[in-house]
């Protein structure tokens, strides 16, 4: 007998039929002598929903409060998938983040798992009974209940597949990983299997059919997770270790990001104290900057441009007025309706000129770039948010994803 974690995002709970059908699906697994680890999201779009009600009550409400608030979605559906089970005649039990012994910290609404004490969960298997986890929450230090920020369900299922020693199933509402978003791309390709190295990079760039930190407690635990379509048997998409095969495409596949603010910081005094004084401020703020630049000093001032999410709007204004009161008077400006385009590809390490034919497809189309930054798999670009199907479609035939 083994055991395996399977994990459903909302849509796949978004109703009661919906429910009814992840526990058969989960019970096929179970009558096959497996025991089984549920983790589920809040159903279908009930965070969005908590979110909005919060916003009604304050522009920024408190994070701690707000952790409370939202834990309650994951919640709903633990216990209506552990009647579901009953109903059906199977044995179960329904934990909290906080009674499966998830240990986070770090701020609120986004904070990291630190440890999960399993042996309540251990235990219960070995009773037989299907263990149901609620994704995305945990408790802190202070015994606080802590959520994980965007993806976090899929970080819960992969961490405990981790400390289970198991693997892992990601179910979603798409058919496994696609080399393009097919609703941008309808030609794209759905990819049998994906290094962790690839998925992480497409992942930290915007794709959103699994969250980065998932994806790298997957590599760094080796667990074997295979993202598959929720409500049929297809073929999914396996995420493993590195293989030589995988260099055989130098691009493997483009991520689209639309949750994105350019933010250009002006005429900070040329002084490097400042401009560190003022990245501490941002990442004291637990804002993710991404696409970092800095100009040459002119008339003893400088600028910096970044990137950063959308969700960060308003702490960026608090910021800025800090950095005015305290280090010097700047100006800012705030870039929207932008879209960041990352080509993404394990064979690009050992490919030279693959920037060079991105920039002369950009050139030949006459797509205008606001800022560009590279790593050793990935080039990432800046453009109108109204030239990103076209700059997709273009992409994806000159690299045949």
């Amino acid at each position: 007998m083994s055991t395996i974690v399977v994990k459903f995002g909302g849509t796949s709970v978004g109703s009661i039929d919906k429910i009814k059908s992840v526990a058969k699906r989960v019970i096929s697994e179970k009558e096959k002598g497996n025991d089984v680890v549920v983790v589920v999201s809040a159903m279908g779009k009930t965070t969005d929903l908590l979110v909005n009600l919060s916003k009604q009550i304050s522009d920024n409400p408190n994070k701690r409060d707000l952790d409370m608030l939202l834990s309650t979605g994951e919640q709903v559906s633990i216990s209506l998938l552990s009647m579901a089970f009953q109903e059906y005649g199977y044995d179960t039990i329904s934990f909290t983040g906080l009674q499966a012994g998830i240990r986070t910290e770090g701020s609120h609404t986004k904070s990291k798992i630190v440890d999960i004490d399993i042996e309540k969960i251990k235990s219960y298997l070995g009773e037989g009974k299907i263990v149901i986890v609620a994704g995305f929450q945990g408790v802190n230090e202070n015994g606080d209940i802590t959520t994980l920020g965007r993806g976090g369900s899929d970080t819960t299922a992969v961490a405990l597949a981790a400390k289970l020693e198991c693997g892992c199933t990601i179910y979603t509402d798409v058919e496994g990983i696609y080399t393009v978003d097919p609703r941008l791309f309808p030609n794209a390709r759905k990819l049998d299997v994906i290094s962790y190295e690839e998925m992480m990079e497409m992942a930290s760039q915007g794709a959103g059919v699994m969250e980065t930190r998932a994806v790298r407690i997957g590599c760094k635990y080796n667990v074997p997770i295979y993202v598959a379509l929720s409500s049929e048997d297809r073929k999914g998409t396996y995420i493993k270790e590195y293989q030589k095969s995988m260099e055989e495409n130098v691009v493997t596949g483009i991520a689209i990001n639309d949750d994105v603010l350019m933010v250009t910081i002006a005429n900070i005094v040329a002084e490097p104290i400042n401009v560190a004084m003022i990245v501490e401020k941002l990442t004291n703020e637990n804002i993710n900057i991404d696409m970092m630049s800095q100009s040459a000093v002119q008339n003893g001032c400088v600028n910096i441009s970044f990137a950063i999410s959308k969700d960060d709007l308003h702490s960026i204004n608090k910021i800025v007025d800090e950095i005015t009161s305290t280090i010097c008077p700047v100006e800012f400006e705030i870039e929207s309706n932008l879209s960041k385009i990352s080509v993404v590809g394990i064979g690009m390490k050992n490919q030279s000129n693959i920037m060079s034919k991105l920039f002369r497809i950009l050139a030949d189309n006459k797509i205008d770039i606001k800022q560009v930054a590279t790593s050793e798999i990935s080039i990432s670009f800046m453009i109108d948010e109204n030239e990103k199907q076209r700059v997709v479609e273009v992409l994806g035939r000159e690299f045949n994803l």
